[in-house]
């Protein structure tokens, strides 16, 4: 997430009541969760097990519970005994709760030509294009931007808020909820279908590129970012902070794991896995998934285990 405007580490340091160590004079200009963090952005870390990941990260100014590590050149810690406890304070100065009380928001903005359905939601700060068709009751949650000549199905949500929890197992709750600050952009010509749910990013942007096709019941996890001209099937689950590249074809309930890229124009067919990695332009089936003739040729040797270990023992 962005500031409205940057910051300086002072102020920052006051509404955390952080102590401050390294350069103080770089403006602070948003904050971001590791894995979206920018330059100019606040990141915070409160294991050792992230420090030197934080530390070595394009982040300017790090939240951090200890003093006991190198700060490098450039960047500012600001110490607090409970880093995400100041994560939740930032976020909250930033961008608040704000309980909706009416359908549409007043400052939702919709272009011309769209249509807009009974018993649809549109919460603050959204943005939709020229000619889009939203169909009965879709939610689009705060700060969601729609491009252009987009159709929504019904019963989609857009923007909810990231399954991303701050875990930590000495205390009752183990697992507390971080507030997401981020959005979900859609591009144009995107087409969504029925029953479909876009969490928007915890402090950036989730994002479905331009011409991309979206079946029903198709989940998108927080920060994942879809190319242009993909298409996927009912019923396709992809974890958060994915790259999804352009052109990439994703066959019914397919699984697509976290933090990993799919590679363009790769075509992932039904029931497959994708738990790591994987190349484009290439065809892939099974879990793991792999090569889709492989696999195939794998499946048929499997069944033959039975005839072959017959031969063995006679």
């Amino acid at each position: 997430m962005k500031f409205p405007g940057a910051v300086t580490v002072a102020w920052i340091a006051e509404l955390i009541h952080a102590e401050t160590i390294g350069d103080t004079s770089l403006p602070v200009y948003g904050i971001n969760e590791i894995h979206k963090v920018e330059a100019g952005d606040l990141c915070f870390v409160d294991h050792p097990k992230y420090y030197d990941k934080c530390l070595s990260s394009a982040a300017t100014h790090i939240i951090i519970n200890t003093k006991e590590v190198n700060v490098p050149h450039g960047k500012t810690l600001l110490v607090v005994a409970e880093p995400f406890e100041a994560y939740l304070t930032i976020v909250n100065h930033f961008r608040p709760f704000t309980p909706a009380t009416k359908p549409v928001s007043d400052t939702a903005v919709t272009g011309t030509n769209t249509v807009i359905m009974p018993n649809v939601f549109i919460g603050k700060d959204v943005k939709i294009g020229n000619n889009c068709i939203i169909h009965p009751n879709v939610s689009i949650m705060d700060y969601t931007e729609i491009g252009n000549n987009v159709v929504i199905q019904a019963g989609t949500v857009i923007g909810s808020d990231a399954f991303y929890y701050n875990t930590k197992k000495n205390r009752d709750v183990w697992y507390r909820r971080m507030q997401s600050c981020g959005n979900v952009i859609i591009e144009d010509d995107v087409e969504i279908g029925a029953g479909c749910t876009i969490d928007r990013g915890v402090t950036a942007s989730t994002r479905i590129g331009a011409g991309t096709k979206i079946d029903n019941m198709v989940h998108i996890g927080h920060d994942t970012s879809i190319g242009r001209n993909c298409l996927f099937a009912a019923q396709v689950g992809i974890a958060g902070a994915c790259v999804i590249e352009d052109g990439v074809t994703l066959w019914g309930q397919v699984g697509v794991s976290k933090t990993l890229t799919i590679g363009a124009n790769a075509t992932v067919l039904a029931q497959s896995g994708i738990p790591s990695t994987v190349a484009g332009n290439k065809i892939y089936f099974g879990t793991p998934a792999e090569d889709a003739m492989l696999k195939k040729k794998e499946i048929v040797w499997i069944k033959r285990i039975p005839e072959l270990w017959k031969k063995i023992m006679e």
